[in-house]
This record gives C-alpha cells, sequence and structure tokens, in this order.
C-alpha cells in the first residue's frame, strides 16, 4: 500500500502559555488515536507546537484504509430450501437484507450443519476523505476550559484561528475547519518574517519554518535554546543561572524565535530578602535571575525576547526601567512589614476565617501551638520552640509582601522572625511548616519544624474530617490527601516515632478546648487513621512493592507511620525468601484453623504433657527457641531481621501439617494443639499477618 507524509498546521492567535504544551500533547494523540481506530498505519509522528500554532508531522501515512473481508451468516441451509429446493421467505429475506440474488450466497460447513453465508469486500476509505473528520473531533476534544468566539462567527476555539495547512504528500488534502479553508501557506515570525510560507511538502516543514520563517517550531528544540543561552549569558557574568522548569516551559512557549538578553538592577535591592526579589523578576516578568558561586544572589537578570533586536542596549534599557518599580515595590513592602512584630500581626488573625465552623487563623494557631509543644515533647525536642512557632506560624499572612507576593507564605516569616529577635529555630520553623510543598519537595530540616509542619498538617485534616467534608472522588479543596502525604513522609524519612493515633486524639482535645463540638468517642480518630494509613497504599505501589505486603502490615493497624513503614519493608523482604510461600500457605492455613474454632476458648500456653506426637513436639521446641531470638528483635523494631528469624520455622511447620491431625478425638489434645497453632499465628503477627500474601 503506497504512503505518503502528512501535515496539520492549525495557526492561531497566541495560545496560553501554561497550557501551550497540554493543548499540542492533547491535539497529537487525538489525531494519532483515531489514524489508529481508523486501520491507517504510519512509521512514526512528530509534534510540533509554537505561541501560535499546534501542528503534526505523520511519516509515511498509509494514503487509504486496508479492504476489509465481512462475512455475514444467514438462516441454516436445512430452512434456508424447501423440499423441492426453492428458497424460503427466510432465504429471500436475508438475500434482499445483504441486496444481492439468492445465487450469491454460499454455503458454510461448520460442526453444527451447513449455513447460508455472504462474503463481501468492504473497501477501505480514502485517507483524504478521512483526514477532516479525525482533525475535527480532535480539535473539539482539545481540554480548553473556556472557548471564545471572535469576529461575526459562531465558530469557537481557544484563541481566534488564522490558518491551516493539511498535506498529504505534496496535495492540499481539501477541507474547511473553525471556518478555515486548508491550504499550504504558513505564517512567519511576526516581525523578522510577517508574510506566508509556502509548504511544498511536509517534511519541508521544520527547516522551512526555521529558515525562512523565523519561527522555531519544535518545542523541545526553542526550550533547549533558551536554556543553552541563559546558561551561557550567566557564565558571561561569572555566575550560575538558576532555571526553573516550569519557567523555562513558560518563556518557551511565549517566544517563537529566542534570544537571551541580560539586564541588571542596582545592588541596594540586594538588602531585600533574595526570595521576594526572585518572585518580582519570575511571577511578573518571566526573568531569569543569576547567583554566584556561593548560591548569592547577583544583581542581575536574563530575559528571553522573541526576536534579535538590531539594538539590543535599548531592549534591556526597557527591560531595566519596568524591573524597577517592581522591585522598589519589594522593598517598601519588606521595610514596611518589618515595622510591625510577628506577635502583634496575630492580633489581624482573628478576623480571617479558617473553616466557619473550625473559627479564624488565630484559633487555628492556638492550636497548632500545643499540638507543636506535644509533638516536640514526643521526640525531645524543644517544646517551647515548637509552641512559639507554632503561635507565629501564620503571622506573616497579614503581610505587605505575603499580600503580594502569597507564593512567599513562610519564607517572609521566616526573615521577619530573625528580624523580631526570636529563635533561630523558631524562625527556621515559620518557613519549614509548610514543607514539603509538593511531590519530592525537601522536608523540614529542624525537629521544631517538623514538629510545626506535622501539627499543621494534622490539625487542618482532623478538623475537616470532624465537621464531615473528607475528600471524595476527584475532589479535596482543602488538599487533605496532599497534607497526609506530607505528614507521612516527614514521620517515615525523619524516623520519628509519632503515633497517629495519639495526634490525632490530641488534636481532637485541642479543638474541644476552644468549644468546637467535634463527635464524640473514638469514631472520629478511626476514620482519620484509616483514612491516612490508606495514603501509604498508594506510596508502596509507586514503590513497586506488592499490594498484598501492604494489606498485610494494614491487616494490624500499626499506627505510627515510621514503624508500619519498617514493617512494609520487612515483609517485602520476607517475599523474596524461599521459605515464604510455603510459611504463608501454613499461616493462612492456621487462620481458617482457628477461625473454625469458633467460640472454642483456646489456651494460651501449651502444656508439654499433651504433645504426644514427635512433630508437634518439634514444632513447640523450635516456636520457643524462635521466639526466644525474635521477641528481642520486635521490641527493638528490627522487623527485617525478626522476620529471617521466624523463616527457619518452615520445616517443623511443614512436618506439623503433614504429620499431626489437628482436630485429635480427644478434646485436650485437641485444644493443646489449637493452642500451639496460635502460638504460631501470634508469632509471625507481631509484623504482619503473611496469610495475606501471595507468594509463588
Amino acid at each position: 500500500m503506497s504512503t505518503q507524509d502528512f501535515l496539520v498546521e492549525l495557526g492561531t492567535e497566541e495560545l496560553p502559555p501554561k497550557a501551550l504544551r497540554k493543548l499540542s500533547n492533547a491535539f497529537t494523540s487525538g489525531i494519532v488515536t483515531r489514524l489508529e481506530m481508523a486501520g491507517l498505519k504510519f512509521s512514526s509522528y512528530t509534534p510540533y507546537a509554537a505561541p501560535r500554532r499546534l501542528a503534526l508531522l505523520i511519516n509515511d501515512l498509509e494514503t487509504s484504509q486496508p479492504d476489509k473481508n465481512s462475512e455475514r451468516r444467514g438462516p441454516a441451509v436445512q430452512a434456508a430450501f424447501d423440499a423441492d429446493g426453492n428458497p424460503t421467505k427466510a432465504c429471500q429475506g436475508f438475500a434482499r437484507s445483504c441486496g444481492v440474488e439468492v445465487s450469491k450466497l454460499e454455503r458454510l460447513e461448520t460442526d453444527k450443519g451447513a449455513w447460508l453465508v455472504y462474503r463481501s469486500v468492504e473497501q477501505g476509505k480514502s485517507t483524504k476523505d478521512l483526514i477532516p473528520e479525525i482533525i475535527t473531533a480532535s480539535l473539539d476534544e482539545l481540554p480548553i476550559p473556556k472557548r471564545m468566539r471572535w469576529g461575526n462567527k459562531r465558530t469557537e476555539f481557544v484563541r481566534p484561528a488564522q490558518w491551516l495547512v493539511t498535506l498529504l504528500g505534496e496535495e492540499v488534502v481539501n477541507c474547511e475547519i473553525l471556518d478555515l479553508k486548508s491550504g499550504r501557506d504558513s505564517r512567519g515570525h511576526r516581525f523578522h518574517f510577517n508574510q506566508n510560507v509556502t509548504i511544498n511538502k511536509p517534511s519541508e516543514y521544520k527547516s522551512l519554518l526555521k529558515d525562512t520563517g523565523y519561527v522555531v517550531v519544535d518545542y523541545d528544540d526553542r526550550r533547549q535554546t533558551i536554556q543553552t543561552q541563559v546558561k551561557a549569558e550567566a557564565e558571561k557574568l561569572g555566575g550560575v543561572a538558576v532555571i526553573d522548569e516550569d519557567l523555562l516551559d513558560e518563556v518557551a512557549s511565549l517566544n517563537e524565535w529566542p534570544s537571551a538578553l541580560t539586564g541588571h538592577f542596582d545592588e541596594e535591592f540586594l538588602e531585600v530578602p533574595a526570595e521576594a526579589l526572585v518572585s518580582s523578576m519570575k511571577e511578573h516578568q518571566k526573568y531569569f535571575h543569576v547567583v554566584d558561586q556561593k548560591g548569592q544572589l547577583m544583581p542581575y537578570f536574563i530575559t528571553i525576547t522573541n526576536i534579535e533586536s538590531k539594538k539590543p542596549s535599548e531592549v534591556i534599557s526597557g527591560n531595566e526601567k519596568v524591573i524597577r518599580p517592581r522591585l522598589a515595590d519589594a522593598r517598601f513592602f519588606f521595610e514596611t512589614d518589618k515595622r510591625t512584630t510577628l506577635n502583634a500581626n496575630r492580633e489581624k488573625l482573628k478576623p480571617i476565617v479558617f473553616q466557619s465552623i473550625l473559627g479564624s487563623l488565630y484559633d487555628k494557631t492556638e492550636r497548632v501551638a500545643l499540638l507543636s509543644a506535644f509533638i516536640a515533647e514526643q521526640e525531645d525536642g524543644n517544646k517551647d520552640n515548637a509552641k512559639r512557632a507554632g503561635e507565629l506560624c501564620k503571622s506573616d499572612l497579614v503581610s505587605e509582601m505575603v499580600l503580594e507576593f502569597p507564593e512567599l507564605q513562610g519564607i517572609m516569616g521566616m526573615y521577619y522572625g530573625r528580624h523580631d529577635g526570636e529563635h533561630d529555630d523558631v524562625s527556621r520553623a515559620l518557613n519549614e511548616q509548610y514543607m514539603p510543598r509538593f511531590a519530592g519537595d525537601e522536608l523540614p530540616a529542624s525537629l521544631t519544624g517538623c514538629s510545626v509542619a506535622i501539627a499543621d498538617k494534622i490539625d487542618t485534616i482532623t478538623g475537616i474530617f470532624g465537621i464531615k467534608q473528607p475528600p471524595s472522588g476527584s475532589k479535596d479543596p482543602f488538599a487533605l490527601r496532599r497534607a497526609t502525604l506530607g505528614v507521612l513522609r516527614i514521620i517515615v524519612e525523619k524516623k520519628l516515632n509519632l503515633d497517629l493515633r495519639a495526634l490525632i486524639n490530641e488534636s481532637i482535645a485541642c479543638y474541644k478546648e476552644q468549644g468546637v463540638d467535634l463527635p464524640a468517642g473514638s469514631d472520629l480518630a478511626d476514620t482519620v487513621l484509616d483514612f491516612m494509613l490508606d495514603r501509604f497504599r498508594a506510596w508502596y505501589q509507586d514503590e513497586k512493592i506488592a499490594v498484598e505486603v501492604f494489606l498485610a502490615v494494614r491487616a494490624l493497624k500499626p499506627s505510627r507511620p515510621y514503624d508500619f513503614d519498617k514493617r512494609v519493608r520487612a515483609t517485602a523482604g520476607f517475599m523474596e525468601l524461599p521459605e515464604a510461600s510455603a510459611l504463608a500457605s501454613a499461616n493462612k492455613r492456621v487462620s481458617n484453623i482457628l477461625a473454625k474454632g469458633g467460640d472454642m476458648v483456646i489456651p494460651d500456653s501449651v502444656d508439654s504433657a499433651l504433645l504426644k506426637e514427635a512433630a508437634e513436639r518439634d514444632l513447640d521446641i523450635a516456636l520457643a527457641e524462635c521466639r526466644s531470638n525474635v521477641e528481642p528483635l520486635l521490641a527493638a523494631g528490627e522487623y527485617n531481621t525478626a522476620m529471617n528469624k521466624l523463616a527457619t520455622l518452615k520445616n517443623p511447620v511443614d512436618t506439623f501439617f503433614d504429620q499431626v491431625m489437628v482436630n485429635a478425638e480427644d478434646e485436650q489434645v485437641k485444644l493443646n494443639r489449637y493452642a500451639l497453632l496460635k502460638q504460631l499465628h501470634n508469632l509471625f503477627m507481631h509484623v504482619a499477618d503473611i496469610s495475606l500474601l501471595q507468594t509463588s
């Protein structure tokens, strides 16, 4: 079958920069998927995306669908003809439905008899006839929250559409999409080549737009160009460019023909916290900042322009004039905020509602302070510092700087705390309370920071569950899932011996002390604990740990996350042992036997005098020896070593089940054997319920 390269390009007004890559991926996926569904094969594809265009190149696309052989079965031959061999009404009706004479029908012999069939060949459609519908459907499904209209048209898209290129080989695929007639004319750069660029064949698209039109259509090429240029500019200054990945994506989505230029700002602005200056440059102006070899901010910025200016100094001067008032604002906010202490700012938190039922932000800081002190005390930390950090943890939210730059919450609290003369441990914790801010983010470095971070998140989780507004489906307005993962990460990775149930109960007590009516009893604590521990499931799946390992530990409901994690890793290691399968099966058998015991009162100890068989005596001895070795390990939380010791029970357990009848006729002997199995079961249940494991 013949093939041709295929190119589609939709030209628009400037697309939303933060959505460009997502739109390109969806556009590509929509077309590729539909081509595959249509049975059209191709060798490869390349997506292109620039501020004013979405494009896709398909290499070696089949020019038509393959023909399809179809077979339609009709009535049985016996029912299709009468005794004289004339077609019955069933036969004639089947032939009519197939649009043919009875003579065109064939016979199909099967094990169940002969049947009439109609065989035909469905000719495949031409690719160029399928393309318009494929493109239209793909555009209709793009993830566009709000579409717009332009002019007097009723057509809707994310931005006004301006031109359309559809080429199959050297031939234009005639169609009309978004009120645009297709052609072969693309458009060049708005300033360097503001005219049509005629594309004769798809393979020349990328090079022609770059060499003639001054447009780098390949998103990754453009992104790499920007990164290289920015690094080179920083090296000229003797510094290092800090390249934020999200900012790099955004800048790559804003420029067709990127060119990096370096500007300067007054060194006096460096008296302002670097984070505030960086926010001003990055969020408002899309500038990259530069640091020296010690990581200190330098008085320079790197901007990406969409042109190769003949007078770059004027472009730089213009950018310097723009950034100066931005940095001056940041300095003004900083100086203004320093006139009021964080402690004084606490009063401003009283009218600010955290949640209508749960009280104000001030109320939240009171609770967080108490819970932080409790957590620090559990880990032998400084409870006074933790309490003070909890009291001040939200005070910077009412500062001028954070009101202007919300992303600086916590960071400015740290600077203002130091200015106020607060203990450095307290000041650092004001920033660390928000850690981890996202997946993979750094954790608090100090124990005080860990205490406040955990307390803040536990307070929110407990309170929101207490007023019966837990996450449902994809809705999680208070980000409780993320908060929970943050708590788990801090406790596990910092190896803290904190008990979640104790923290939740303490949080409930803090709410009740303020008069917030949360559900009484252990129901709320159980609900919150279950929710938090269940977040471990996805965590371990990401680490390729079998879900049954998580479930085996989860069945015991250990409420200390660090302890939970050690159990999971020990159980996962146990699964790799050659004895694991037999012992898991044996434990499952033991669980079933004990469950069938019903109301039977099983002794806690074994009477050695009632051990009649050699196999049960050997198992009793092996259990006693193993218990003496394992119990100290379990007490120390050395579960991995303990599980390896428990693996030595395989042979005596196997022999016991091979040679001993558990349900003996003698009731005392029977109960004694149940007691022996109960001890075996309990020994393993100190780590996980291995009867739930599925081992090969």
